[in-house]
């Protein structure tokens, strides 16, 4: 976990190992959180905001910064390459394109 997160997490009061729990104290499900996220972003004028999308927004920002497939899996708890490998290829060609693009305005050699 980043640092940052950690001394959160370790202020928080907190009986329990779960930190989010629902209003009757329960764990939150993956989908019932998601609609908790959401009702949260809507509240704060945020209706393009999402869970998902915050999660898709670090798996880019991690590929963007050269974490491998396999770290994402751990970061993100991916089983299989497959959802990881859609995040380190799309990062590997965002540097081909912008690397290749240099190669546009070079001068070609006339023979």
């Amino acid at each position: 976990m980043p640092p940052e997160l950690t001394r959160i997490i370790e202020a928080t009061p907190s009986s329990e190992l779960t930190f989010l729990t629902t209003e009757y104290g329960k764990p939150f499900t993956a989908a019932g959180f998601g609609g908790w996220f959401r009702d949260r972003c809507d509240e704060a004028g945020l209706p393009h905001c999402s869970a998902h999308g915050l999660r898709k927004a670090g798996a880019a920002r991690a590929a963007e910064n050269g974490a491998t497939a396999h770290e994402l899996m751990a970061i993100f708890g991916w089983l299989t390459l497959k959802e990881a490998e859609r995040y380190t290829a799309a990062a590997q060609r965002r540097r081909l394109a912008k690397n290749a693009t240099r190669l546009l305005a070079r001068p070609t050699d006339e023979a």
